[in-house]
């Protein structure tokens, strides 16, 4: 069996962002490193959209916006995100980045496999696939296990859900300067639901049905939905360019308790999606830098992860969304009516000091959620 010093079983965002960030680093040009992922990352599977105030990945951003709205059925606000942006990025222009990136080095390499097993035994650890198997030193596991959270009740699992289509419009009807952060004028039916629109030009636009809850829908009612939306637009002669869906887990599952000396979890398989939003790429760069300094003088997994108070605040917004999937329209309305836009994105970018923090908490349903700090209190 060949060894490597480190293997990454998966190569999705917090993979590839950690093997970027470990040959940028040039710390590791003495290990040798392997990603096995079935999926070669050679299609645009996905977006990712983040804020941001510096210059984060701007060699591959393809769009920026200044301004954001935010809507329900009793209002709408343009949101002024100054200083921060609201920036997209497209999958496979980050797929192409880290692959131009790290084949400069011979040390690291990418095998187009899936991944069966892997384990620790002593002092190494062994991963095997369909058709071989591989020792090394440290395994860096991103395949999201959901039997981990489905089998217990203390920690509460809701899925962000969606469907996008990317439309072109013979109807000039969209402001590309101002994203679509979030629309819950549509139909609620007992979930959180609401339109989510990127558009790039007055023509062309990303826009996606969205939930946070725990079932998903058949497709068919996603697209059904986007049409009517569509309709609602004013657009009445459109194509589809392409389409995008996913399935984010949002959850405060404590996944770090698996870590073991020589394995740890990243990405969703280790709890590195926001579990309030589902937003994931701002929070796997500094997951994933504070992984590779960690590395450089640490050698027990187990040491990595350190719970925090945003932890919990995500997890009582959870219990509260778990309990009352039909409300979180009503939670974020009452968060961006009147709340400051950078407040509440630094807030979820866990920057805030504890005063600040309860600026934006004071906004939100104050029964809702005293409720849900006592049930809280009694579960942990």
């Amino acid at each position: 069996m060949k060894h490597y010093h480190y293997i990454f079983t998966g190569s999705g965002l917090s993979a590839l962002m950690t093997v970027y960030e470990m040959a940028v680093s040039g710390k590791f040009e003495d290990k040798t490193i392997l990603l096995i992922d079935s999926d070669s990352k050679k299609n645009n599977d996905r977006t990712w959209c983040f804020w941001d105030e510096n210059n984060l990945f701007d060699e591959i951003i393809s769009k920026k916006w200044n301004s954001a709205l935010f809507a329900d059925k009793n209002f709408q606000r343009e949101l002024n995100l100054n200083p921060y942006q609201y920036k997209m990025i497209k999958g496979l222009d980050f797929y192409k980045l880290v692959s131009e990136t790290i084949s400069k080095y011979s040390n690291i390499h990418f095998s187009n496999q899936k991944v069966l097993d892997f384990q620790e035994l002593g002092n190494h650890c062994v991963v095997k696939t369909d058709t071989e198997s591989f020792t090394c030193n440290k395994i860096f596991n991103s395949i999201f296990n959901a039997e981990l959270v489905k089998a217990q009740t203390k920690y509460p699992l809701l899925q962000q859900h969606f469907i996008g289509w990317f439309i072109k419009s013979n109807e000039a009807v969209f402001n590309p300067d101002c994203a679509t952060f979030m629309d819950f004028s549509v139909e609620q039916k007992g979930n959180t639901r609401f339109m989510y629109v990127l558009p790039t030009s007055e023509t062309e636009a990303l826009i996606e049905y969205t939930l946070f809850s725990k079932n998903l829908l058949s497709k068919e009612e996603y697209e059904t939905e986007i049409q009517n939306y569509i309709q609602k637009l004013g657009i009445s002669d459109y194509e589809i360019i392409e389409k995008e869906q996913g399935n984010i887990p949002m959850t405060s599952y404590p996944f770090w308790k698996h870590n073991t000396k020589n394995i740890i979890n990243i990405g969703s398989a280790g709890g590195w999606t926001k579990a309030s939003t589902g937003y994931t790429f701002k929070n796997t760069v500094r997951k994933s830098k504070a992984l590779v300094q960690f590395l450089k003088t640490e050698t027990d997994f187990r040491k990595f992860h350190k719970k925090d108070k945003f932890w919990f605040y995500d997890l009582l917004f959870l219990d509260v969304l778990s309990r009352r999937n039909d409300l979180g329209h009503q939670v974020f309305s009452a968060l961006f009516k009147k709340g400051y836009p950078t407040l509440i994105f630094r807030f979820l970018d866990e920057q805030t000091s504890f005063p600040e923090d309860l600026k934006v908490i004071w906004k939100c349903p104050k029964g809702l959620f005293i409720r849900a700090l006592f049930g809280r209190i009694f579960r942990l």
